[in-house]
Order: structure tokens, then C-alpha cells, then sequence
């Protein structure tokens, strides 16, 4: 089977494109790209740039026909996802679990690095609570 290339007149978040591969029916289709564009859609967030694959397996005795794939930029990092599930709902899900948790990761990693220390009690700091 060949791949299509779907989203590409309405991407996800930014740029982010879905390729489907397989029996993937368009109602199962939107509810995917509704879940990643849930998990990218967030105030504050660098614009996002990539694809995700989902492909159906064909065979019916696969007990995880569902799989997913995806390479997102957001910002200047990468966020690399994959996922396997029985069906396209809960792969839905489970790839907006998975996309939220990184991004969350991306977004405080970047918080606590601009963070500036105070300069310990020794060198002009707080000793700690003011005691009244």
C-alpha cells in the first residue's frame, strides 16, 4: 500500500503533517490529528514542524495493528514519539499522552535553565525564612 499524505491543506499544529498508511478511515483520521493538535496547540509554545505516521496493519491475527510515529520540531528541539495500541482511539490517545509529556519536558527543561541561583546566606543571600 502506498502512503497518502493527509493534513497538508489543514496541518496540525504549524506544520506538522499526518501520513496514513493502510485501511485508516477519515473519521479515525480526524480524531487523530485532533488529539495531536491538542497536545501541540498550547500559549507560549514555539511553532511545531514535522509529521506523524500512522499506519494499520492488515493482517488480522495482529494483536496491535495500530502504530504511530512521529519527528516534531518545536522550537530548536526534537521531540521523537512512538506508539502501538489495538485501536485508532486509543492510539489517538495514547500519542497525545506521550507528544504532552515531551513537550511539558521541553517547556520546564528551558523555565529551569534561565532560572538565576541566589548567592548563598555567605555571600549577601537569604539565611532562609524571616523570622518575626
Amino acid at each position: 500500500m502506498t502512503p497518502r499524505k493527509t493534513g497538508a491543506d489543514d496541518p496540525v499544529a504549524g506544520s506538522v503533517g499526518i501520513r496514513a498508511e493502510g485501511d485508516v478511515d477519515e473519521q479515525e483520521l480526524a480524531y487523530i490529528r485532533a488529539k495531536v493538535r491538542a497536545a501541540l496547540d498550547r500559549p507560549g509554545l514555539p511553532p511545531a514542524i514535522g509529521e506523524v505516521r500512522i499506519s494499520r496493519a492488515t493482517a488480522h491475527h495482529a494483536g496491535l495493528p495500530w502504530t504511530a510515529g512521529g519527528e516534531i520540531r518545536v522550537g530548536r528541539e526534537v521531540v521523537v514519539v512512538h506508539a502501538r495500541e489495538a485501536s485508532a482511539h486509543e492510539l489517538a490517545d495514547r500519542m497525545q499522552d506521550r507528544l504532552r509529556a515531551q513537550v511539558e519536558r521541553l517547556t520546564h527543561r528551558g523555565d529551569a535553565a534561565r532560572r538565576v541561583a541566589e548567592p548563598p546566606p555567605w555571600r549577601g543571600g537569604r539565611a532562609g525564612e524571616e523570622q518575626g
